[in-house]
């Protein structure tokens, strides 16, 4: 994983370029200010500070920069220049990193695990926030964690491989890690095993486990979906639906990395993180269209579409983690196509009936420029997920709300009286802007973070 700590470093005085940043509105003012070598250099030019650009201008024996930001507030700002700029080490003049920190981290992610990087060596950025610095770190790499994960082929990441990484992270924070798998796991999480039956032994389904925290404080428990290559299974997908299938375990790359957000913080919650692991492959032990699927919680499910697989795999899991007596439940999950239907890639649904945990995701992903939209749970849909012949079905016919009858489906698995949120996540960028390349993303990670925080710290 990429380390991001030589990129933001305590400014003790030491030489350095300077940054000036200017938006579009204060740029004329800046300019009349300037001598008239320096006026010549932005005519000819064209600089008049649009956000992503900038100007270099010799002083003496060095350069200074002058870059163009729509808001130097927004953690992105700096993201374009962080990409542009020569190796060196720069300050931002009159002005503190602030949020801005994290774009200039993230501006220079590079995935090379299959090719050698086109980096031009290292940006350094003073900062004089050093008690924010560690945090900022953190956050970055949490996020390029996400990326890393999703961005690796599923020749090279299967279930065993994300019980490798939880492992590492078990490790790093002295938790305690749990595996089921074999005949247990058909026995106790009956979905988990039959969406995973058809792969390959070495690729064999598995429910993973991690506890952290002292068992006196708050539970709360993190879900995400490991879907490490899905194929639909007999209802298979076309080729181009199957392309970046690599990226369903997406949810489980997110709830990894807020998992180890969370250790690193100390934050003082007793912490469970699930995560079952599959491949949706296809083979003559392929579960089918109208098989009937025990699960966990003792429902009966009709299975009506094999590619409705993650919802499966996550009812087993949120019936563990609701056994815990958790006061919280978050879920993370490339869910469905529909979601992305709704409101594109970028703008990840959020389900929940719990109206302050509502507000205290939409106010930090607000706080954190890391979007969500709230979808309503409509109780109206939920005689979608009837079936003529068990209690429920996995994927209603018509395809009419698919985002909706999803969430409602995983819904029957969280008990009642427990705080619960979904986030529908994409986990994938189709087009590049600055600091966030097209490939593998996480999104929603810091806004659900700094909820947590935001609770359970008071920061």
């Amino acid at each position: 994983m990429m380390d991001f700590a030589p990129l933001l470093q305590p400014d003790r005085g030491q030489p350095a370029r300077s940054i000036t940043l200017l938006t579009p509105e204060g740029f004329g003012d800046w300019l009349a200010r300037q001598p008239a070598s320096t006026r010549a250099l932005a005519t000819a030019q064209r600089f008049v500070a649009k956000p992503d650009t900038h100007l270099v201008l010799p002083q003496d024996d060095e350069v200074t920069v002058v870059a163009g930001v729509a808001n130097a507030a927004k953690p992105w700002a700096l993201a374009k220049l962080a990409e542009a700029l020569p190796e060196g080490q720069y300050r931002l003049d009159g002005a503190e990193v602030g949020a801005n920190a994290l774009g200039w981290l993230l501006g220079q992610y590079r995935f090379t695990r299959y090719r050698k990087g086109d980096d031009n060596g290292p940006r350094v950025l003073l900062t004089r926030d050093v008690a924010h610095r560690d945090e900022v770190i953190r956050i970055a790499a949490a996020t390029a964690q996400v990326r890393d994960l999703v961005n690796t082929g599923a020749s090279d990441l299967g279930p065993a491989e994300l019980e490798t990484e939880a492992a590492a992270l078990a490790r790093a924070y002295h938790a305690q890690i749990s595996v089921t798998s074999g005949e247990t796991l058909a026995r106790d999480y009956p979905m988990i095993h039959a969406v995973g039956q058809a792969a390959t032994r070495e690729r064999a389904p598995r429910l993973i486990e991690l506890h952290w925290g002292d068992p006196a404080h708050p539970r709360i428990a993190i879900v995400g979906k490991g879907v490490c290559f899905d194929t639909g299974g007999l209802d298979i997908k076309p080729s181009a639906g199957m392309r970046l299938m690599k990226k369903d375990m997406g949810g489980a790359a997110h709830a990894l990395a807020l998992a180890g957000l969370v250790m690193a913080a100390q934050l003082p919650v007793r912490l469970h993180l699930l995560i079952p692991a599959v491949e949706n492959a296809v083979s003559a032990a392929s579960f089918r269209p109208g098989d009937i699927l025990r699960t966990r919680k003792g429902l009966t499910v009709e299975n009506t579409n094999t590619d409705a697989e993650g919802r499966l795999i996550l009812g087993d899991a949120l019936t563990r983690a609701g056994e815990e007596k958790p006061e919280l439940i978050l879920d993370f999950a490339t869910l469905t196509g529909a979601a992305r239907v709704a409101l594109g890639p970028d703008l990840p649904p959020l389900f929940t009936d719990d109206e302050a945990l509502a507000a205290d995701l939409i106010a930090a992903a607000g706080a954190e420029d890391d979007p969500v939209w709230r979808m309503p749970l409509w109780d109206g849909y939920d005689d979608m997920l009837k079936s003529d012949i068990a209690d429920m079905v996995n994927a209603p016919d018509g395809g009419l709300a698919g985002a909706i009858t999803a969430a409602l489906f995983l819904r029957r698995f969280v008990p009642k009286d427990t705080a619960w949120a979904h986030l529908d996540v994409f986990a994938w960028r189709p087009s590049g802007k600055a600091g966030r390349p097209k490939g593998g993303d996480a999104y929603a990670l810091r806004a659900a973070y700094a909820m947590l925080k935001g609770r359970y710290s008071g920061a």
